[in-house]
Formats: C-alpha cells, sequence, structure tokens
C-alpha cells in the first residue's frame, strides 16, 4: 500500500461568492420585479418595507444553506472520482460526507420553506392587483418601467407623463396608478422642469404578474428522492 492511500484527502475550500443560485430565485425575482442582487442591495440600504425585508432575510439563509449542499456534493463527487485509493479511509469519508450532505439537504430544505411562507403572500398580493389591470394600465406601468417624467406645462398649465420610449401618459392615469400604489413621483423635481416618475416595488411585481402568461405553473421547492415535501427524510 503506497502513501496516498493512508492519506486523508483534503477539504476543498468552498468557492466564495456572494450569493448561492437557489431554485426559488425566479420567483422571488418575478414576485418583486427586481433581481436578486438589486433585492439584496435594497434590504443592505434599508430601503424596503417589512415584508420584503423579512423575505430577503429568508433567501439570505436559503442561500447559504445551498451553499452548504454545493460544497458537501462537490466533496462526495471528489471522493468517488477515482482520484484516490480505494480503502478503509475512503469509505469512512465517504460515509461522512453523505451524512453531512443529507443534513445539508435537510438544512436547505427548511430554508426553503420558510422562504416560501414568506413569499407567497406577495405572489396573491401582486397577482390580486394584476388582475385589476387593464391593458391600458400595463402599457402605462411598462412605459414608466423604461424611465418617465411628469412635466407641467408653463402656458397650458396642463400636465402629463413623458416617458423616455416616447409615449405620453394622460396626468389622470398616472393620478389613478399613484392611488393603487403602483407609481411614485419624486417630488423633490420641479414639475416645469420634469419630475422623475418610477414604478413602486408593489407596481414592478404586479407588471411582471400581468404579463405573466396565466397557464404558467409556479414550481414547488422540489422533493428528494424517497421524500415527500411535507414528509421529513429519514435518517440512517
Amino acid at each position: 500500500m503506497n502513501a496516498r492511500s493512508v492519506a486523508t484527502p483534503p477539504e476543498p475550500a468552498p468557492t466564495p461568492s456572494r450569493r448561492a443560485v437557489s431554485p426559488l430565485d425566479h420567483r422571488l425575482e418575478a414576485a418583486t420585479g427586481r433581481d436578486i442582487d438589486t433585492l439584496w442591495a435594497s434590504c443592505d440600504r434599508g430601503v424596503l418595507d417589512e415584508q420584503h425585508a423579512q423575505l430577503v432575510d429568508r433567501h439570505r439563509k436559503l442561500a447559504k444553506t445551498q451553499t452548504g449542499v454545493i460544497f458537501h456534493l462537490r466533496l462526495l463527487n471528489r471522493l468517488s472520482s477515482g482520484e484516490f485509493d480505494v480503502d478503509g479511509t475512503l469509505f469512512t469519508r465517504i460515509d461522512r460526507t453523505a451524512d453531512q450532505l443529507e443534513e445539508a439537504a435537510d438544512a436547505r430544505d427548511a430554508a426553503a420553506r420558510d422562504v416560501l411562507a414568506a413569499l407567497e403572500p406577495i405572489e396573491a398580493a401582486a397577482a390580486s392587483v394584476a388582475k385589476q389591470l387593464s391593458t391600458d394600465d400595463q402599457a402605462a406601468l411598462l412605459a414608466i418601467a423604461g424611465g418617465a417624467k411628469l412635466y407641467e406645462h408653463l402656458r397650458t398649465v396642463r400636465m402629463s407623463v413623458t416617458a423616455a420610449s416616447g409615449t405620453r401618459i394622460p396626468h389622470t392615469k398616472l393620478r389613478r396608478l399613484e392611488d393603487a400604489g403602483l407609481v411614485a413621483q419624486d417630488t423633490g423635481h420641479p414639475v416645469h422642469a420634469g419630475q422623475p416618475v418610477a414604478l413602486t416595488d408593489a407596481g414592478r411585481a404586479a407588471l411582471f404578474a400581468a404579463r405573466r402568461a396565466p397557464t404558467t405553473q409556479t414550481p414547488k421547492v422540489p422533493a428528494r428522492p424517497g421524500t415527500s415535501p411535507s414528509t421529513p427524510a429519514q435518517r440512517r
């Protein structure tokens, strides 16, 4: 037996990253209208409401547990790659790593359930608002999403919104969307020079929900083989 068969395989160092990709990332982005990095940054700046901040906090925990799953899975793959001699030491490491992987997956699944508990009310609220949006409302929100400003004409004193795309939105439409909490204007700028108008978190979520196909099914967290979503995995 050579020296390599006695040596213990070194632990691979976890890959440093800001976050791990989770199975629920796309649902968070669709429900909030923001990508994950933007959500995390907004939470760090303290600009999210309590409901969305709680969602991000739970997603951070999910990302951390997902990193643990990836780490132990990669180690298990390395141990079984043929790089090391097959002996008692290797069998011990494989058994221990498999147990650690199962524990990491259990923690990941529990964190995913916590994220869903915070996410589903936000999805339901966005879907409810989306049902009340007319085609014109959706078009106006889409135009505002690309950048828009509210102007007051100096001579006629009439106000209207001009989007970056060139689309003009009546002031009455803006007021209705604003009353619904879907858009907000930056009153720090004078109206005659143009007040920026932007979608709120609720507006982005409603627009995303409205533009998704009605037949789209939102996937649940996949259960691991031999388990059900409501039944915890049995320990060996």
